[in-house]
């Protein structure tokens, strides 16, 4: 009786291991930027509910967290709100991870300040010279005489590095208020009425207390703003950039279902309602390619996702 009893319970570990594992198997790791996770965790939410079984975890921790992350085979899906670097590419290769890239979203990074701050514009060059510390008071710019008060990401933040290469061109000023995303700057800005920050477009379309910048390359092209989709998209807002996801190789199962529903036209209302624009054709055909979908933008498995994937057909 005891030898059958201990069978019987080795018997029962043995499944219950075995279905501990299938369900491991099943949970896609996605891990990364924070500018990414509302948007992803709230698509993550969406495609679970009509997916009964799939699991997905959508963490944080910065664009460098989750590519290295990716890197070293911890996640399946690195969020990034900038590109992967050459380093990152052959550390990788190194460990036999080929990573291939997919664009989310597109964002309008945008410049605030306090809503009782009277600058109401700003040129790429006057928001690099801030952000080096060479602009110290706002009276330099036409603004109160008040202290610049300097608000970024941390340096594993992927908006840290994008702002410091395509926008400062140099490095940040030793002043700068390192915070650990995009809503804790938006809400110190609110506080500070000296503040100014940048955080993806994401974060301030329903924001109060805070003002978006215009933003011109020169004063002579014309300012434009974060919050105008045809500004964004047809990049006279100049400081726009793609949101990507990367993974190692082109994904299969589960992981790829995922990616082709957040391609999906369901998948990019998704994205505009959490504030983000919608992928243009151009990045469409690129992400079609990178995924090995034929056919045109319009007539892809991505576009017809909403009207099938429910049913799972």
């Amino acid at each position: 009786m005891n030898r059958l009893r201990v069978i019987t319970i080795a018997v029962l570990l043995m499944f219950l291991c075995i279905g501990l594992c299938m369900a491991e198997d099943k949970m896609i790791q996605i891990k990364g930027s924070d500018t990414l996770i509302n948007v992803v965790q709230k698509l993550a939410e969406i495609y679970m509910a009509q997916k009964p079984g799939a699991n997905i975890s959508v963490t944080g921790g910065g664009s460098g967290t989750g590519v290295a992350a990716l890197v070293n085979n911890k996640c399946d899906i690195a969020n990034s709100s900038r590109s992967i670097k050459s380093s990152e590419v052959e550390q990788a290769n190194n460990k036999g991870i080929d990573p291939k890239r997919v664009v989310v979203a597109i964002d309008g990074l945008s410049i605030i300040v306090n809503a009782a701050n009277p600058i109401d514009k700003l040129t790429v060059d006057q928001i690099g010279k801030i952000y080096r510390g060479e602009v110290k008071n706002w009276n330099e710019l036409g603004g109160a005489d008040s202290p610049v008060s300097l608000y970024g990401r941390q340096s594993n933040s992927g908006t840290y590095d994008f702002m410091k290469e395509v926008v400062m061109k140099g490095e940040y000023s030793s002043s700068l208020k390192s915070m650990n995303g995009n809503a804790q700057i938006v809400e110190a800005i609110k506080q500070d009425a000296s503040g100014i920050g940048y955080v993806g477009v994401g974060y301030v379309k329903d924001a109060t207390g805070i003002k978006v910048l215009n933003v011109a390359v020169t004063p002579g092209m014309g300012y434009f703003s974060p919050l105008n989709e045809m500004d964004v998209k047809n990049g006279h807002y100049p400081i726009t950039r793609p949101l990507n996801q990367y993974m190692n190789g082109v994904p299969k199962g589960m992981a790829r279902d995922f990616i082709i529903f957040e391609l999906s036209k369901e998948g990019q209302d998704i994205v505009e309602k959490e504030g983000f624009f919608a992928v243009p054709a151009e990045y469409q055909r690129y992400n079609n390619d990178t995924l090995g979908i034929k056919g045109e933008v319009g007539e892809s498995p991505v576009a017809k996702y909403s009207a099938q994937g429910r049913d799972g057909n």
